[in-house]
């Protein structure tokens, strides 16, 4: 028995299309967790607060950079166990974040803690200054 199959001419456009447009290329990474970045402010100051859960002291680096924030964090375990099917087992996170500072960030007073997986990055930041008022007088005399 044959069967007729409609013939849609445009079948291997929309497959591409969705190869390239459709969100295919974001299922391996549904189940991954990114650390999460925290930006705002408080009392003059720019507070940036990142989850770095699993990373230690020296696995972070901080740097102004053009006038922005660099956070790298990077960790790196190795571990031989010859007893199992595998000599070495590697594996690696990272965390990469870039955030441009406002101009009157006092970049030279800048402090950073790491406490229970939370980075905390504070910027003071230099008050606005207020207004300055200018009286209105009269031209004529």
């Amino acid at each position: 028995m044959n069967k007729l199959v409609r013939f849609d001419p445009f079948a291997e456009i929309n497959a591409l299309q969705d190869q390239f447009f459709g969100d295919s290329w974001v299922r391996p990474l549904r189940n991954v967790s990114l650390p999460t970045t925290d930006v705002y402010t408080d009392n003059n100051q720019l507070i940036v607060e990142a989850h770095l859960p699993n990373f230690a002291e020296k696995d972070v680096d901080i740097e102004i950079e053009n006038g922005c924030l660099v956070v790298q964090a990077e960790r790196h375990e190795t571990e031989q166990d010859k007893s199992k099917k595998y000599v070495v087992r590697e594996s690696s996170s990272s965390f990469y974040r870039r955030i441009q500072l406002p101009e009157r960030a006092d970049s030279e007073k800048i402090e950073a803690h790491l406490d229970d997986g939370v980075l905390k990055v504070t910027i003071p930041l230099t008050p606005l200054s207020e207004p300055k008022k200018i009286s209105v007088k009269s031209a004529k005399k």
